[in-house]
């Protein structure tokens, strides 16, 4: 009994060691591949850098800062390959996506690439893992022998995980992706909804649109204007009309960040039929983290009025004037509600300019007006040197010859359901605008386009007031119709330092189109 003791003892004693030897490889494996750094590799025209770490969920990142990132489900082993898009070779990529034998052969230069980058990334990896298991156990057990035991163990394990990942590779998951960022907007690094599809040979192609794709993308970012915190200036994010559409929420909450805005103006309709059920959607307002000004819309009932003003952040404005972030802002919600068709809705432009105009007592020298509808807000007019509206679906802007701009926004929503009543998609539209903080004076603004339901396009285009000191004059009672041009000057600009202007860019360089031109 004593022979079969002491051989249990050996036997648990060897184990422990053994166990312990595999412990202290694994931690020196793992540390090994967190040093090994990153291997650059170009991928067609894009300029990468490859990392391979240990994670519970193996899975493969592509960071394309500053647009975001997409995450593909890729293998089933622990390992996580991330991607970062460093560079773009501008003049390769301008030869790949103008010259069509070039474009043929992509998909085949950007496998070869890919494949390449992974394969030095792998072997970089496997041997500093290995020397990190190797050098983990010598130096916790100071035995070469037992050190050699660690390094084969470590090997056999990693040998095991490569297989793993091979085998459970999903290509189909690249058409799956995960959005963050500011591409959760539109996602058009990977093409659109109707290209995607299942079968084992789409890989290259979704891998050629996701290269393309952020060449264009990359090409635009680099021309658009970068602001540094300023604090002669508030930024406000204008939207309108998200019509409870989810794809806004993603939409502000990236503008919010990526412009450093100091609080959100949103003229109204944030829902569809202003039910109970919708006030749900609302709670997202709650998670903006700065201040979220409302007015009611036409869409908007009472319920949804008082549902946003549950938010922490919110600030519900109906014939109110409140102080936000610097700003004195008046407000004055819709006085239509026309889902209830029970009750008679007169939107004859007369009587709802009317409207506005028998309000004006209660301004008090706002820098700013918040309304619905852009009709209501010309009752304003001489009261104010700013009024944002929204309700048209279309952008637009109006000097109006009291001084008073009006600034109509389009969608944030791209109208909701409604987007698919047309033949041609609604875009998404919000603006931010920059405000004097001595002066409270409008000094630029940037009006950000996404392309709508199945389109791939994103435009920002700079306008700089031209007269931000300008005389406000009171309206005469009978108000001639206004007039004029496009105020705002695109960019590129000669400004002031305030105001960083971008290069001069095609996708920029548009021309507006009728909704964006002055009424």
């Amino acid at each position: 009994m004593k022979f079969v003791d002491r051989l249990k003892a050996v036997i648990q004693s060897r184990a422990s060691k053994v166990a312990a030897v595999l412990v202290v490889a694994a931690v020196g494996a793992w540390l090994g591949i967190f040093l090994s750094g990153t291997v650059r590799a170009q991928v067609g025209p894009v300029e990468t850098g490859m990392s391979l770490r240990p994670s519970l969920a193996g899975e493969t990142i592509v960071d394309a800062s500053p647009l975001g990132t997409l995450t593909f489900r890729t293998h089933d082993a622990p390992l996580t390959l991330r991607i970062t898009l460093e560079n773009i070779d501008q003049e390769r990529a301008k030869l790949f996506l103008e010259d069509p034998s070039l474009t043929d052969r992509l998909p085949g230069i950007i496998e070869r690439d890919l494949l390449d980058g992974v394969r030095q990334l792998i072997i970089r990896s496997l041997l500093c893992a290995g020397a990190g298991a190797l050098l983990a156990v010598l130096m916790v057990f100071r035995r070469p022998k037992v050190a050699l035991l660690g390094l084969l163990a470590a090997s056999v394990a990693l040998a095991g995980t490569g297989v793993l990942a091979a085998t459970s590779f999903r290509p189909g998951s690249l058409v799956e992706p995960r959005y963050s960022g500011l591409v959760a907007a539109a996602p058009s690094l990977v093409g659109s909804a109707e290209a995607i599809v299942t079968k084992f040979e789409s890989y290259r192609s979704q891998l050629t649109k996701l290269v393309t794709n952020v060449s264009k993308l990359y090409d635009t970012v680099s021309t658009l204007p970068v602001y540094d915190a300023d604090p002669r200036s508030i930024r406000v994010l204008h939207v309108s009309d998200i019509h409870i559409n989810p794809i806004a929420w993603n939409v502000i909450r990236s503008l919010k960040d990526q412009f450093a805005v100091d609080l959100i103006v949103d003229t109204g309709d944030i829902s569809d039929h202003g039910t109970k059920a919708e006030n749900k959607f609302v709670e997202e307002i709650g998670h903006l983290g700065v201040p979220y000004v409302f007015v009611r819309g036409n869409h908007d009932s009472k319920t949804t009025e008082k549902a946003v003003a549950k938010q922490k952040n919110a600030v519900v404005l109906d014939d109110k004037q409140r102080n936000v972030a610097g700003l004195d802002i008046y407000g004055l919600g819709d006085p239509r509600f026309t889902p209830d068709k029970s009750t008679s809705v007169d939107s004859d432009p007369a009587s709802l300019e009317q409207f506005g105009r028998t309000h004006l007592p209660n301004v008090e020298k706002a820098d700013l007006v918040a309304v619905h509808d852009g009709i209501i807000g010309r009752g304003f007019s001489g009261s104010t040197p700013m009024v944002l509206a929204g309700h048209a679906h279309e952008r637009s802007t109006t000097m109006l010859p009291t001084g008073t701009r009006i600034l109509v926004q389009g969608s944030t929503g791209g109208a909701g359901l409604r987007a698919l009543e047309h033949a041609e998609p609604t875009p998404v539209q919000a603006s931010v605008l920059y405000f004097d903080r001595e002066t409270k004076r409008l000094q630029a603004w940037d009006d950000i386009t996404l392309g709508g339901l199945g389109e791939q396009s994103v435009y920002i285009q700079r306008h700089v007031e031209p007269e931000p000191g300008r005389m406000i004059s009171p309206a005469p009672t009978t108000a001639p119709s206004p007039s004029g041009t496009i105020s705002g000057t695109s960019s590129p600009v000669a400004g002031p330092p305030l105001w960083h202007q971008g290069r001069s860019s095609p996708m920029l360089q548009r021309s507006p189109t009728e909704g964006e031109r002055e009424s």
